[in-house]
């Protein structure tokens, strides 16, 4: 059976908050005022159950209202709701039996609970009484765990057809008729099974989901008569953990004193392999009991108690699972919980295996731990086939079970991070008790997604998922700052550099070494140590790309090099919250910047090792919204970007694939030979292995390689990525023959070879729908190309476009083009601006790339002019602002054009470049709601009157840019939905 298939069919997570959902909240207690004063005074009964019920690790308390007549009772039951009756006959007049069927025959759903001390008389009474009205009867003793069994037996006893149907949850099935027998050992089962079930809620990843998973406890239903416990196992047959039987109980209402052997052959014939356990008064039964292949233990016994626990333990999968030897009776092996049995599989004797999955023992281990699905999945194994020494499938297959089990069930969940349980199969785990910050948030909100929408799973052969990854929350970074008094450093003016170098002196808390120890034993792969700050990417917080990310090498042969790193990289983190361009971000974003709180998401890179360098198979970053459509396209259908290689690329403005997932067949950038040979991306971004040369700079791209894609040919990593140029026919062949490789991703696009697009728009739908806003997501593929196997599409990154408000109601295509300055067909915004009288622009007669370094110089010193003024300003050039790659556009940062409110990228004959997509500067211009306006007027698209900036007087002027500030300000007006914009003449 293939890993998918495991997937599918049997392993959806179990939902334990929907169980139990009917519960005793209010009980009545009738009794004498001498009793009621008792339970109240002396007994205590409220917090000696309170305190049960905590030290049990239990909720919901029931309160108890207790009255001493009939008047009062009944007075009750018409004013308020009970759940639950409870009456304690005294001796007098009253008869509480009678007292019940009235009680009964006007409040038939509440189940009515004689609790009577005992003695031969009363025992003798009770038997000529008519119980019809009385759902049962116990043998009180003062013994307050005796009503927490009875509140759990009836609560077991109500929720039990719901439970069993919807998750599978098992059944104790005790049979005995023994009102003074049964009170006793009701209380010291569910004493037992508590305990098991505070075992159990260890497998739980974190405080919340452990008190749900105990509503997943087996359940115990009390058969007093054959009838009733054949009843109650047809009904639950396939759900029965085991059976404690009595042998002389009621059958056909006729005494039979070997009831409980009949009722154990009747059992064998449908399972020879559950757990029957008789009891009895008469030692002679043992041999009975032996025939229907029962444990037997003598009811008489002085430590009859210890005894029944501990077959309990043996017989129904309590406790540790202790793997013995069938033969020699050696012990191979002992766990706890479910990694330990992935451990253990390959260590086990054939014989040893074989014994216990033939016998059900592994699987109802299992079943009463709660983990249902892998149980029923184990439970039907069939190993009739196979014999000792040929029993590896076997633990293959319960290796693979077990994987894709614990996978699933972590999935969605932010678990607290464990020392002793977090391995390479963990999905998500926090350090601290903090915030997890914006990227924290959103990568917890991606796998809670994937977890609720099944739809994810059933693209063939893929698998949506999120990188593993352990959060280290905002309280650590707090106590980091507190421990090596950085304050005032951090917040002087000295240079990044300093900042940096005082950050990696510090030393981290202690408790964080032992967890980081920990996580890095368990990573097989780099590791991003990326910043996730309170602001960033929350919703109207734009603070994307602010701050920086390290990727550390994987260093397989030496842990504790690898755990250095790594603290280095989450130190230099920290340090980048107080850069100078940090600052003045926050400054800009009228944010404060002791008031930033720093996390650092500690996540496996995608991808694989190829020589001395790492990286995935590709990575893209999807919008919901498409600011530029083409064609067909339109602007809710979404865009992406996508490249050969590390996302980064994309990031710092590299030369992409752009494409609609609604549309993949149409790409502007393969429509023709020239476009296909001239934009498609000729160099990709790949991780350094080199561990010895990680030394993290205040630039934190050091040690990610920029690298020809023709390099990648003898990586074997082109294959449906890339197509071939031949040269001899002038043609571009979607295969792999000889010639130059050109990125065109053909075979995933046009091709179908693996469901991009379709995953896209589903995912893009979904997120979009949950989040409630337009979003953005960056994502990484790593694609198997052996057959059979299964790829992996992981969701790295989600955060919000802000989208603005206002409203336009003039159209502005009838806008007279004379009475503008600068008109555009191609606009980001929505709204008007009528404060700004500055415009800064790149004098186009007198461009020339090679200067792009030094424009950017000096548009950072008119930037801290202007910030220092409090003023914006309308930025125009040609290229891409904020590009890395300086012959691509203009190389600023967001601190060096921090004021500019309007951006303009104007292309010239010579120089046109299309516009920005998928990077953080962009993302971080539409957040903060800063226009952003695209033309190529040479070929009539939009208008630019530079002859008409030219003659105005400038305020500052060079060989590359002039600086012109109007008297009278500048009216801007943008239609987003139309994507139309023009800058007024004052």
């Amino acid at each position: 059976m293939n890993t998918l298939s495991i997937k599918k069919l049997y392993f959806k997570d179990t939902s334990f908050a929907n169980l139990m959902h009917h519960r005793i909240y209010n009980v009545l207690l009738f009794a004498s005022k001498y009793d009621a004063f008792v339970l109240e005074e002396d007994g205590r009964i409220d917090e000696q159950l309170f305190n049960e019920y905590t030290s049990l690790n239990l909720r919901y308390p029931p309160r108890f209202m207790l009255v001493s007549s009939e008047d009062e009772a009944n007075e009750l039951l018409q004013t308020r709701s009970f759940e639950l009756i409870i009456s304690m006959p005294s001796g007098d007049s009253i008869n509480p039996f009678e007292w019940a069927k009235g009680v009964k025959s006007n409040y038939p759903d509440i189940p009515i609970v004689v609790l009577t001390p005992f003695s031969k008389s009363v025992s003798q009474r009770i038997s000529n009484e008519d119980l019809s009205a009385v759902d049962y009867v116990f043998s009180w003793l003062g013994n307050t765990d005796l009503l927490l069994a009875i509140i759990k037996l009836l609560e077991d006893k109500m929720n039990v057809d719901e439970d069993v149907q919807s998750v599978g949850v098992q059944v104790i099935l005790l049979v005995e008729d023994s009102i003074r027998f049964y009170s006793s050992i009701v209380p010291q089962l569910y004493k037992y099974v508590f305990k098991q079930s505070r075992s159990f809620m260890t497998e739980a990843l974190n405080a919340h989901e452990q008190m749900l998973r105990m509503r997943g406890r087996p359940k115990i239903l009390l058969a007093r008569n054959y009838e009733e416990a054949v009843d109650y196992y047809n009904r639950f047959k396939n759900n029965v953990l085991g059976v404690i039987s009595d042998v002389s109980f009621y059958q056909n209402g006729k005494k039979n004193k070997q009831a409980g052997i009949a009722f154990g052959k009747y059992i064998r014939l449908s399972d020879q392999k559950l757990p029957l356990i008789i009891e009895s008064t008469d030692d002679v039964n043992r041999a009975a009991a032996a025939t229907v292949n029962a444990a037997f233990i003598n009811k008489f016994s002085k430590t009859f108690h210890i005894e029944l626990r501990e077959m309990i333990t043996n017989y129904f999968g309590f406790g540790d699972f202790v793997f013995i030897h069938p033969e020699t009776g050696k012990e191979e092996g002992r766990i706890q919980n479910l990694r330990g049995l992935q451990e253990i599989l390959y260590q086990l004797s054939d014989e040893t295996l074989l014994y216990n999955v033939s016998r059900n023992n592994i699987s109802r281990w299992l079943y009463s731990r709660a983990m249902f699905p892998l149980a029923e999945f184990l439970k039907n194994i069939s190993v009739e086939n196979y014999q000792t020494g040929n029993l590896n499938p076997v633990r293959d297959i319960i290796f693979n079970a077990i994987v894709s089990y614990r996978k699933i069930k972590n999935r969605g969940i932010v678990a607290i991070f464990q020392r002793d349980r977090f391995d390479q199969y963990s999905n998500f785990a926090r350090i601290g008790d903090g915030s997890m910050g914006g990227k924290g948030r959103g990568l917890a909100f991606i796998d809670a997604m994937i977890k609720r929408n099944e739809v994810l799973e059933e693209f063939e052969n893929v698998q949506i998922t999120i990188p593993q990854t352990v959060v280290i929350c905002t309280d650590i970074f707090t106590d980091f700052m507190e421990l090596n008094k950085l304050y005032p450093i951090a917040l002087s003016d000295v240079s990044n550099e300093e900042v940096l170098q005082h950050f990696l002196k510090a030393n981290m808390p202690k408790r964080v070494i032992a967890d980081l120890t920990a996580f890095v034993n368990a990573s097989n792969a780099p590791i991003a140590v990326r910043s996730s700050s309170l602001l960033e990417d929350s919703h109207y917080q734009p603070f994307a790309g602010i701050y920086t990310t390290y990727m550390v090498p994987f260093n397989r042969q030496s842990k504790s090099h690898l755990l250095l790193t790594i603290l280095e990289a989450i130190k230099a983190v920290y340090a980048s919250v107080f850069y100078t361009e940090s600052k003045a971000y926050m400054a800009a974003t009228n944010n404060v910047i002791d008031e930033e709180k720093m996390a650092v998401v500690l996540q496996e890179i995608c991808g694989a090792a190829h020589g001395n360098i790492y990286y995935p198979s590709f990575s893209g970053v999807t919008r919901s919204l498409n600011y530029y459509p083409i064609g067909a396209e339109q602007t809710s259908e979404g865009i992406t970007n996508i490249a050969f290689g590390l996302g980064k690329y994309i990031m710092d403005g590299g030369l992409s694939l752009r494409f609609s997932p609604a549309h993949p067949y149409n790409v502007l950038q393969t429509s023709t030979m020239e476009l296909t040979l001239k934009e498609t991306q000729r160099y990709f971004n790949a991780l350094d292995l080199c561990e010895n040369c990680f030394i993290p700079k205040v630039e934190d791209g050091f040690n990610i390689l920029n690298i020809p894609v023709q390099e990648a040919e003898k990586d074997g990593t082109l294959k449906f990525i890339a197509s071939t140029y031949d040269v001899y026919n002038d043609t571009i062949n979607d295969t792999l023959a000889t010639g130059r490789k050109v990125i065109t991703f053909a075979n995933i696009l046009k091709h179908d070879v693996f469901p991009l697009a379709k995953i896209l728009q589903t995912v893009m739908r979904i997120a979009q729908d949950e989040m409630g806003r337009p979003i953005e997501i960056e994502f990484a593929v790593n694609l198997e190309y052996d057959s059979g196997k299964v790829h992996n599409f992981y969701l790295l990154q989600i955060r919000p476009i802000v989208d603005m408000k206002e409203i336009i109601t003039e159209k502005i295509d009838k806008i007279n083009t004379d009475d503008t300055l600068i008109s555009s067909k191609n606009a980001l915004g929505h709204g008007i601006i009528s404060d700004i009288q500055d415009i800064i622009y790149v004098k186009p007669e007198a461009f020339n790339a090679s200067n792009n370094n030094k424009i950017a110089v000096e548009i950072e010193i008119l930037n801290k002019q202007l910030v220092a003024e409090g003023r914006h300003y309308i930025l125009v050039g040609p290229g891409r602002w904020g590009s890395n790659d300086s012959w691509l556009g203009i190389p600023v940062k967001w601190a060096h054009i921090s004021n500019a409110r309007i951006i303009v990228e104007s292309g010239l004959s010579n120089y046109r470049i299309d516009p920005s997509q998928g990077t953080h500067f962009f993302q971080n211009l539409t957040s903060l709601g800063v226009a952003y306006l695209t033309i190529n007027p040479f070929q009539n698209d939009g208008t630019y009157q530079v002859d008409y900036l030219n003659e105005q007087h400038a305020v500052y002027e060079s060989d590359f840019i002039r600086h012109v500030r109007f008297e009278k300000a500048l009216v801007v007006k943008i239609d987003g939905r139309k994507k139309l914009g023009v800058v007024m003449k004052p």
